[in-house]
């Protein structure tokens, strides 16, 4: 009899976790389209059962500013440090990827649309931010740290 209840409990517990999409938590970093360098690293948490992500650290270039502000950031981000930002926001899980949330640019100071899913076995984070639908919009391919 405690076989058979151990076996429930560890196939419960496998189909509880495939039925939940893989989890993005953790460190990432950030990489710039165009250079293909290392922009920053976002800790993603998860909370209230949505993702959230927030800046831990810039990499900055000599002779650039190492604390920068959100100069174009509106409401209460406006001319607030970057680094400690939440830049993510409001992921929910949707089948096999994390959506209904919003990213925002600090260096347009924009807030977008956004929806991630985890690729590579978990070491890569596709986020796509976009603007109505998500064919208007690009994709980012973050690495875990």
């Amino acid at each position: 009899m405690l076989r058979i209840a151990c076996f429930l409990v560890f196939a419960l517990s496998a189909a509880i976790a495939q039925a939940q999409p893989a989890n993005p938590v953790g460190l990432w970093k950030t990489i710039d389209d165009a250079s293909g360098e290392p922009k920053a690293l976002v800790r993603i948490a998860l909370d209230g059962g949505m993702l959230t992500g927030t800046i831990e650290k810039l990499f900055r270039k000599p002779g650039e500013d190492p604390n920068p502000k959100c100069d174009k950031c509106e409401g209460a981000r406006k001319d607030q440090p970057i680094t400690g930002m939440q830049i993510l926001s409001g992921l929910k899980p949707d089948g096999d990827e994390w959506a209904g949330g919003e990213i925002l640019d600090p260096n347009n100071g924009k807030v977008y649309k956004a929806k991630a899913r985890l690729a590579d076995d978990g070491k890569k984070l596709e986020v796509r931010g976009f603007i109505g639908i998500s064919l208007l919009g690009r994709t980012q391919v973050w690495q875990r740290e």
